[in-house]
């Protein structure tokens, strides 16, 4: 009698303990699916996005020149606006990093458009744009420009890629070009990491002594001294990114302006 009963407890604790396993393989399963199913969603956006910005570029960009031919390249900004009315210009690095060759758009404020596309689909790539205070035609004298810093390498990810000197003495320069024709040439004073509370960000100015105090700041924090000199009388543009460090860091790359051409001429 007591050997039945030993043989049911057995029989008991193995069917609990076979339904222990069982729901934990239930639980494992679903937590792979949900996982499978974010990473699709994630690989998804990329493609999405990085399949939008290409037809952008089929659609907007009528002609390039070589690496040595910068004047060569022309935006179609009717075929823009058409698609964006937002569109207040393109920005472009040659000969590298080229993947950054995007359109810049300027929303309402400086949330628009960080998970919203150049074609307003929403997508974690987001689109290159200008800082909501800014004017429009990059006439002050700290305009700023944000972008995501994607995994795969979109958007601004290679901003980092001037952490290297080297890097930065072989691609000195990155060109704007606006809706009204102009191609503004930015020559890269500055690089390096930042908080988001720096006054990196800052867009006006009291005095020229002021704006001068910052230009100093911007070129003492850099990672290397490029030897570029920037002053009162010239104007820069700020190009911003997450980084890897933290929330609260960003890259940044700072151009001077040195010269502008109308391509319409």
């Amino acid at each position: 009698m007591a050997r039945k009963k030993y043989h049911r407890g057995r029989k008991r604790e193995k069917k609990k303990s076979n339904l222990i396993l069982n729901m934990i393989l239930v639980l494992a399963l679903i937590v792979f699916a949900v996982s499978a199913y974010q990473l699709f969603g994630i690989i998804k956006g990329y493609m999405d996005g990085r399949n939008e910005y290409e037809e952008i570029r089929d659609l907007a960009i009528e002609s390039s020149g070589g690496d040595d031919e910068p004047e060569g390249f022309r935006v179609n900004f009717d075929e823009l606006l058409a698609v964006n009315p937002d569109t207040i210009g393109w920005i472009r690095f040659s000969p590298e990093p080229a993947i950054i060759n995007y359109p810049i758009v300027q929303g309402e404020d400086n949330e628009e458009y960080l998970h919203k596309t150049f074609s307003a689909n929403e997508n974690t790539l987001g689109a290159i744009f200008l800082n909501a205070g800014n004017s429009p035609d990059f006439s002050g004298r700290n305009s700023i420009v944000y972008g995501h810093r994607m995994k795969d390498g979109s958007m601004f990810r290679h901003l980092q890629d001037y952490e290297d000197q080297s890097f930065w003495e072989s691609n000195p320069y990155f060109y704007i070009y606006t809706p009204d024709g102009r191609e503004i040439t930015y020559h890269i004073y500055s690089v390096g990491q930042v908080e988001d509370t720096s006054d990196t960000y800052l867009t006006s100015f009291a005095s020229d002594e002021d704006y001068q105090a910052f230009l100093d700041m911007t070129k003492e924090i850099s990672l290397y001294d490029t030897g570029v000199e920037v002053t009162t009388e010239d104007t820069i543009v700020t190009l911003s990114t997450c980084t890897s460090a933290s929330d609260e860091h960003r890259f940044v790359v700072r151009g001077v302006k040195e010269s502008e051409v109308n391509l319409n001429q």
